[in-house]
């Protein structure tokens, strides 16, 4: 599965997101709830969109599945990572992608989570990703290509520190 393959699913339905955004409201959800439904998040996607293709249908499926897999509890492999455009893309449209990926992200806790108030270094977490969404994509030197690769890894980590949050806040609910 390519980011290539499913934004061209986004742009053939003349969706509001794009493969980069969709992954990060996946991303959201799953880490707030990590047995969100697949329906729910299809739903938030393209509430106006009137059919999808049923192959179309099943990578969308395998993204959010593997997405999960990705970010259950048992993966201590630190496999999981964003859904961006290869590095042969141009540099701008890395950064547009990580730039939305950051807003979907946020529009997928927001979805699952309406608190705001973030204790600690989930609070430090949350506000750098915010400020994520605000990036200039304006960028062309090998300075800016290492600044996000430092960025894209930031981020990693800090998705995996936002779900063990979440992991633990219902567990100590739960018991």
């Amino acid at each position: 599965m390519t980011y290539q393959a499913v934004n061209e699913i986004f742009e053939t339905l003349d969706a509001d997101f794009g493969a980069a955004e969709a992954h990060g409201i996946a991303v959201g959800m799953l880490c707030v709830e990590p047995r969100a439904d697949v329906d729910n998040w299809l739903q938030a996607l393209f509430s106006d969109v009137p059919s999808i293709e049923e192959e179309d249908l099943s990578l969308l499926n395998s993204l959010f599945e593997q997405t999960r897999q990705l970010l259950g509890e048992d993966n201590d492999d630190y496999e999981f990572d964003l859904f961006l455009p290869d590095l042969e893309e141009p540099l701008f449209e890395q950064i547009e992608a990580l730039r939305v990926w950051c807003q979907g992200f946020l529009y997928g806790v927001g979805f699952s989570q309406s608190n705001s108030d973030w204790p600690g270094e989930m609070g430090e977490v949350m506000r750098d990703i915010i400020e994520l969404t605000k990036i200039d994509s304006d960028a062309d030197d090998e300075e800016d290509a290492n600044a996000l690769m430092e960025v894209h890894e930031y981020l990693r980590v800090a998705i995996l520190t936002v779900r063990d949050y979440f992991l633990e806040a219902s567990q100590s609910q739960t018991h």
